[in-house]
């Protein structure tokens, strides 16, 4: 039997249309829609199906990509697909507590609508994320500690692939030192601001009255959280971790070492794009599992297919 994790992209990987071909063959999918928009108060047909510039701005895009990532997970259960273990990627994370039965579809959406507005409004004037290529997590994190200013890690992803992230100067100042210290290259990422920094601690502080708000239930499938890269126990942790995740390095790749090791040999990316599993095949280099993903239609007979159904 395989041991499958559902795992979940983060802001970036989304495009118009995304979901549509599941949306016009699945009821379940409208379903979810519906709750979304009635929990956000959004048209997410016309911000996930037609151009529109909505979808590329923070507080569209989270609740668009979660509408979108819980819906294809709908189908794989419906399906008869499940998971053992979940985790999701910065804002995939709350894909990953619906999937665990942490939280409803309603607060999810909910809160990630909220997420985001927060996240928008907590940009600062000032602010960059930065992609250091071809360095490890250690050296890269020395550098932004020896730096003036605000600048942190914001992604380990992969190796050789990990992100910075805070007050533009230092991220600038960081990068150069880092350039000297052998990364192969440092490139300024198009993002509206320095997310998963201290400079988002505000938006953290928002969130969390937000969260004051929705039920945590039991854990029903063992998930992991970004802040730790370790699995959540205690469901009482679960609003405190969501705060600090804003603010907090991603620990993807960490994350994903630790599901390997645990004997996870299949992982199901839901949701848009493939940057999980491009991730993948840099963090499991040994190929201890196959990972799949549902982005379209077609990607599903594929899975099935893969998992002997």
């Amino acid at each position: 039997m395989s041991k499958i994790a559902f795992v979940f992209p983060g802001q970036g990987a989304q495009y118009v249309g995304m979901g549509k071909d599941f949306y016009d063959a699945y009821p379940v999918c409208k379903e979810v829609f519906e709750t979304a928009k009635k929990a956000s108060g959004l048209d997410l047909e016309h911000i996930c199906f037609e151009e529109n510039e909505e979808i590329n701005i923070t507080e569209y895009t989270q609740i668009a990509m979660l509408t979108v990532e819980v819906a294809l997970m709908e189908v794989l259960l419906k399906e008869g697909i499940t998971p053992d273990v979940t985790a999701g990627l910065s804002l995939g994370e709350y894909g990953a507590l619906v999937a665990a039965g942490v939280l409803s579809k309603e607060d999810a959406f909910k809160v990630v609508r909220n997420r985001g507005i927060y996240m928008q409004e907590a940009v600062p004037t000032g602010g960059a994320m930065t992609a250091v290529l071809g360095l490890d997590g250690d050296t890269i994190k020395n550098v932004c500690d020896a730096t003036e200013g605000i600048v942190s890690v914001a992604n380990y992803n992969c190796p050789g692939q990990i992100v910075i992230t805070g007050e533009e100067t230092a991220v600038d100042a960081a990068s150069e030192k880092l350039k000297e210290a052998g990364a192969k290259r440092c490139v300024k990422l198009k993002v509206s601001g320095p997310f998963h920094s201290d400079m988002l601690q505000g938006a953290g502080e928002k969130l969390a009255k937000c969260l004051d708000e929705v039920t945590v239930s039991d854990i029903q499938v063992p998930y992991l959280t970004n802040v730790t890269a370790d699995y959540v126990t205690d469901k009482n942790q679960v609003k405190a971790l969501l705060q600090k995740q804003v603010s907090s390095s991603v620990k993807w790749q960490q994350s994903v070492e630790k599901m390997l090791a645990d004997g996870v040999d299949t992982f199901i990316e839901i949701g848009p794009g493939k940057t999980l599993s491009g991730f993948m095949r840099k963090i499991d280099k040994e190929k201890k599992a196959v990972c799949l993903n549902v982005d379209k239609l077609e990607d599903l007979a594929k899975v099935k297919e893969a998992l002997g159904l």
